[in-house]
């Protein structure tokens, strides 16, 4: 009988044989690092406003507090963008004829809101309570970044649901006192117990570290367990 097909072929067969698995596998890989890109997820992202306003300049230099802002990040599960008579309580004085503000006193003038454009955009299935890791002691850099360095505001973070789980499974890297949570320069060897003022762990006779600083506030803020915070329904509900 006559061969059907020529010798080659015997080598194209090896080659779909052991290349489509590595095909595959190289797929899969170049998928998780797409979906897990700032392309993706939009981190790093830096997004046009209205008003080019800079966190360096209002946080860094001015030291002015996140919650004078934002001021329903304590109370609330979102946190608000400040209405136009917040800008105009300084801007009314000091730079009240910049061409860059125009945006902002054509908004308090016709009383409609500064169309400002959300950078921290998360799934409408997913739950997020501003005021609850507030009161546990998560600070804001832990999610937004150091913002007091930003000269205009972006996502430092990929936001995606390992990023939450990471912290929900193992949160005490991330908690402080929650008179610090605004806090841009705080660390764990500038924290002082309430009662004695010494900044030292009585345990150790040194400065608390994070770890030792975390274990603290996680029992003093009754921060539940992993297992709870990793079940379903505390983000989707």
């Amino acid at each position: 009988m006559a061969q059907v097909f020529h010798r080659s072929m015997n080598s194209l067969f090896r080659i779909a044989v052991f290349g489509a698995p590595l095909l595959f596998m190289a797929s899969g890989v170049t998928g998780a690092v797409i979906y897990r890109s700032g392309y993706m997820t939009g981190r790093g992202e830096t997004i046009d406003q209205p008003v080019p306003f800079s966190h360096l300049h209002h946080v860094g230099e001015l030291g002015i507090d996140c919650r004078y802002c934002h001021t329903t990040v304590e109370s609330s599960s979102f946190a608000n963008v400040p209405p136009t008579k917040t800008c105009m309580n300084c801007h009314q004085q000091m730079w009240a004829g910049s061409e860059m503000l125009n945006p902002i006193r054509e908004s308090y003038k016709q009383n409609k809101s500064v169309p400002w454009e959300r950078v921290h955009n998360l799934p409408d299935y997913v739950y997020f309570n501003h005021s609850i890791h507030v009161a546990k002691g998560v600070g804001c850099v832990s999610c937004h970044g150091q913002v007091d360095q930003m000269a205009l505001m972006r996502q430092t973070k990929s936001l995606l649901m390992e990023w939450c789980l990471k912290c929900h499974r193992n949160p005490e890297p991330h908690l402080r006192p929650a008179s610090e949570v605004t806090s841009m320069t705080f660390k764990p060897e500038h924290y002082a117990n309430p009662e004695t003022g010494e900044k030292k762990n009585p345990d150790t006779g040194k400065p608390y570290s994070q770890a030792e600083l975390g274990k603290l506030m996680k029992d003093k803020y009754h921060v539940r367990n992993a297992l709870t915070l990793t079940s379903c329904s505390i983000c989707h509900r």
